[in-house]
């Protein structure tokens, strides 16, 4: 049985009103999701973030995610940049502002 490429979908749901947090105002939420199937199993996962992340999902995750037998570890080259896209986001400015409420 093997993985099919993550179908990837990104949605940006606005606030009911401006919301702010003393450092930062936004008017939208963005939540990235991720659905994988192996065989007539479906997971999915999700996340807030920034486009980019749906984008780095679609675009260098996906490939060898698909290309791996389900209980296969990952390979390195996405445990890499799993945690370089999980550093740039705990990084941005946006995601600091929301760990401090």
């Amino acid at each position: 049985m093997r993985l099919h490429r993550p179908l990837v979908s990104v949605h940006t749901v606005p606030t009911d009103a401006p919301e702010a947090d003393g450092t930062l105002a936004w008017d939208s939420t963005t939540m990235v999701i991720a659905e994988v199937t192996a065989g007539d199993a479906t997971g999915t996962g999700w996340t807030y973030g920034p486009p980019a992340v749906g984008d780095f999902l679609r675009d260098s995750l996906a490939p060898p995610v698909e290309a791996a037998a389900p209980w296969t570890s990952r390979p390195r080259t996405t445990r890499c940049a799993a945690r370089s896209a999980t550093r740039a986001v705990r990084a941005s400015p946006a995601a600091r502002s929301r760990r401090s409420t």
